[in-house]
């Protein structure tokens, strides 16, 4: 540990990583490949699906093969004579629990992105690409799972570089194109300066260019290898000793991916809006270890035998210690450090101090993911933006009632540890939802709380969450408060398309306005709203916009945030089925108070803006959005009538369809009420040939014939009157 504890001060010689990539191609084996390097675990076990896979701490994790829960380990690793501290997170590479992967990219400074060389490039691999540049994470290539091509395909060297210079090529297009225009050809990846890695993890070997030269190896001495009917044993002695893939991938980390202190310089104008000259903004920059400390929490974990909290995280400024007072910004409580750890290997260490610029892990701190710890309240860091919302929803229930208070604590803690997954506890009617990414994310939170919590649940048939917004501008109305003295005058219309979607992408962030936000408003006058209209922005929520357009009301302000509570009661429950609402516009254009405050307090206000909202949403074509998935379905190509007719029978579209000899690659866009099972049946259409993988999520208007029907069924559920009453009493 002493050896950890010096390098954590040195700044210049840390690199803040994760491995990143579509699923199964490779990132725990190599995670694995590294922890061994470092002795901390056996050489033997690195890689191998029954002994290695170290960071699988769940026991469905193994089951399933595949990663849950992105892990942190640490490591040491030598170059050209000087050491380096290597903090590495191992995220999930399957759709539902991107969610992991999105929280990870905060905390560390670049990424190794491993693509499969049979597969190529695949939906995944851009969805990780997109997350890492949101939150300015440099990548590097890692072109994995080599051996297939020498051993199955018998591919010779001239074809595997063929295959190569494409998927670099296709590597590289996607950064220019989703790329900010400052990093897009800085960041690209080369082939010759190294940047690029190829290899096999499971196999223990890598090559990169610049390591080739160095060390006087190629690729016809591994094919040489292979082909040489060597037992196993003295093949994996030849690799370690001339192609450790450990080597190789360190090195290029350490050349191609920057230090905190290059790092945070791009990274905190855009991950943190506050004033850049102000000192907490030089600490951040700067990231100095002597300046004011910040703290943001990416990862909760709860020990299941103990039941103590720790939170992961990345430290951006100051030294935090043991014992010392600190703030949690969004929750808005003082609490204490009670330890600091660092990681050794996946096992967390105490250590008793730590500097900025590392990951590490903090105990006795009770907050959740994306807070930002400091010592007294300060701005806390942007919200983390996930790039697919959560689309199905389970209801939970204990077996016995009398459990529900337990079922209730565990459902919070469960949020906690996995903030995708979104809870929603209603104490009036008993019941309680746990939305999640997909089927899969649902299936697995149910069974921890089964078999790691041991408590027993049933959970209600798989329910799609829709949305409400409108279609048209509605004309002007009026909304009174019960005591008749107090009218509200509103205008609901959509969102321009540009507004909703940087709202949707985070540029324009969300929340209630403060009295003079300037990011905000520059970044509406980037969408062409002029800070003049800027400035009567008074809330933005769940991807909805509250616009104060009254003149000389003195007032109001005194009303503000009843105003925005009614706003955001409706954005949550709108006024068709009570399902969230969205990519909406309210604009209060005029009211009319009651001279004393005692009349115009929340039992008068909150129903007259509730009303106001709910029937100009009426007036102007409120309608229901249901949510869509763009799926990639891949199969031999004698199975395309039978996909075809799949995805028809599931009120699907199909997008695109390529044809490459034998194998087809198709896109469809399919309602996710019609997905169900959709897995299995794809299996029995290509005698379980085929695969699925999302590309994009969106939500669409539902089908005019079925939206009465959608509606009604939701009611019925939600033990709704067929009609909603008014709130005015009229």
């Amino acid at each position: 540990m002493d050896e950890f504890k010096q390098l954590m001060r040195t700044p210049k010689n840390i690199r803040n990583i994760c491995t990143s990539a579509h699923i199964h191609h490779g990132k725990t084996a190599l995670t694995d490949n590294l922890l061994a390097a470092a002795g901390l675990m056996s050489e033997k076990a690195a890689g191998s699906l029954e002994e290695g896979m170290a960071t699988w701490q769940h026991k469905d994790e193994q089951e399933r093969l595949m990663t849950v829960d992105a892990a942190n380990v640490s490591m040491t690793h030598e170059l050209e004579g000087q050491k380096f501290l290597i903090n590495l997170i191992d995220t999930p590479g399957h759709v539902d629990f991107g969610g992991n992967v999105t929280r990870a990219m905060r905390a560390i400074d670049g990424t190794v992105v491993l693509v499969c060389a049979v597969e190529g490039i695949m939906p995944q691999t851009e969805t990780v690409i997109k997350q890492a540049l949101r939150e300015r994470v440099k990548p590097v290539l890692f072109i994995n799972k080599v051996d297939r091509l020498i051993n199955e395909l018998k591919l010779t060297p001239e074809a595997m570089q063929e295959r190569f210079t494409k998927v670099i090529l296709e590597f590289n297009r996607l950064i220019e194109r989703i790329a900010e225009p400052e990093f897009r050809e800085a960041w690209k990846v080369n082939i010759l300066d190294g940047s690029v890695a190829f290899g096999s993890a499971r196999e223990n070997w890598g090559l990169s260019i610049p390591y080739m030269q160095r060390k006087k190896v190629n690729f016809k001495d591994l094919i040489e290898l292979y082909r040489s009917g060597k037992p196993e044993d003295e093949i994996q002695a030849w690799v370690w000793k001339n192609a450790p893939v450990h080597e190789v991938i360190l090195d290029m980390v350490i050349k191609h991916l920057p230090n905190p202190i290059e790092a945070q310089k791009y990274r905190i104008p855009h991950i943190w809006h506050g004033e850049l000259d102000s000192p907490m903004g030089q600490d951040l920059v700067n990231c100095n270890p002597n300046g004011k400390i910040a703290f943001v929490i990416t990862r909760i974990t709860i020990d299941p035998k103990f039941g103590r909290e720790m939170a992961a995280g990345r430290l951006f400024s100051g030294t935090v210690k043991e014992g010392m007072p600190v703030y949690l910004n969004n929750a808005k409580q003082e609490q204490r450090i009670a330890q600091v750890f660092m990681y050794k290997g996946i096992k967390p260490e105490q250590i008793g101090e730590c500097v900025a610029g590392n990951v590490l892990a903090l105990g006795g701190i009770t907050g959740s993911a994306g807070e930002t710890i400091t010592l007294e309240a300060e701005q806390p860091f942007e919200e983390m933006k996930h790039i697919f919302e959560p689309v199905i929803t389970k209801s939970i229930e204990p077996e016995k009632p009398q459990d529900l208070p337990k079922l209730v604590e565990i459902l919070k803690k469960v949020a906690k540890e996995d903030p995708s997954v979104k809870v929603t506890i209603n104490l009036e009617t008993g019941e309680n939802l746990i939305h999640g990414m997909g089927e899969l994310h649902l299936e697995i939170i149910e069974n921890r709380i089964k078999d790691e919590r041991g408590f027993p649940v049933k959970t209600g048939e798989p329910i799609v969450v829709y949305r409400e917004t409108v279609e048209k501008v509605s004309p002007e109305v009026e909304g009174k408060s019960p005591n008749k003295h107090n009218k509200f005058y509103m205008i609901v219309e959509p969102l321009e398309p540009e507004l909703y979607k940087a709202i949707k992408e985070g540029t324009v962030p969300q929340g209630r306005v403060k009295k003079n936000d300037p990011n905000l408003y520059r970044q509406l006058e980037k969408l062409g709203i002029p800070t003049k209209e800027g400035r009567k922005v008074r809330d933005i929520y769940n991807d909805n916009m509250l616009v104060d357009g009254t003149r000389g009301i003195v007032a109001i302000g005194e009303v503000q945030e009843l105003i925005d509570e009614g706003f955001e009661q409706v954005m949550r429950e709108g006024p068709l089925c009570r399902e969230p609402c969205v990519g909406m516009k309210i604009t209060i254009t005029d009211c009319k108070l009651h001279e004393d405050a005692i009349h115009r307090g929340p039992a008068q206000v909150l129903p007259a803006i509730r009303d106001a909202i709910k029937n100009a949403m009426a007036q102007a074509g409120a309608t229901m959005y249901e949510p869509v998935q763009v799926l990639q379905l891949e199969a031999p190509s004698d199975y395309i009538g039978d996909l075809s007719r799949l995805v028809q029978n599931k009120r699907g579209q199909l997008l695109d369809m390529q044809q490459d000899g034998e194998h087809m690659t198709m896109k469809a866009k399919l309602p996710v009420g019609e997905m169900f099972g959709f897995s299995s049946d794809l299996r029995s259409a290509t005698s379980g040939r085929g695969s699925h993988f999302l590309v994009d999520q969106l939500f669409e208007r539902a089908p005019r014939e079925l939206q009465d029907k959608i509606i009604s069924r939701i009611r019925e559920r939600k033990g709704l009157k067929q009609e909603e009453p008014s709130e005015s009493g009229e």
